[in-house]
């Protein structure tokens, strides 16, 4: 399992975005006392993203394509909950995927896709 790290800013925006919003679950965190960043998992779909606010762990503004099953209905539900910040558009992509793309508040992004050859 392959598990990338993302660089965060704000644990209560990241919390707002990734569990509220994407509807990830909070598996973990750690801080070595309330003055130190946080490193947290969260995970959706057997996909887990470790997020950090450690200075290092990782670069801002990265991009990741994650694989899933059902971005039709996923992507339904990330519009029923009409988050101010985001409104992703589901497109078909010329290499035979659906792809729904959603920018954190640390300007990492994330094209959740789903394989239409198989289907």
């Amino acid at each position: 399992m392959i598990t990338p790290v993302f660089r965060i800013f704000d644990v209560n925006k990241a919390k707002d975005f990734y569990e509220e919003f994407l509807g990830f679950q909070k598996d973990w965190s750690h801080t070595f006392d309330e003055n130190n960043p946080s490193y947290i998992q969260v995970s959706l779909h057997g996909i887990a993203l470790h997020l950090s606010e450690h200075h290092g762990d990782a670069s801002p503004g990265s991009s990741v394509r994650l694989k899933m099953d059902g971005i039709e209905a996923f992507h339904k539900e990330l519009l029923e909950k009409d988050y101010p910040y985001m409104n992703p558009e589901l497109e078909e992509a010329p290499w035979n995927t659906i792809e729904c793309k959603v920018v954190d508040p640390s300007y990492n992004t994330f094209i959740f896709y789903e394989d239409i050859t198989t289907k």
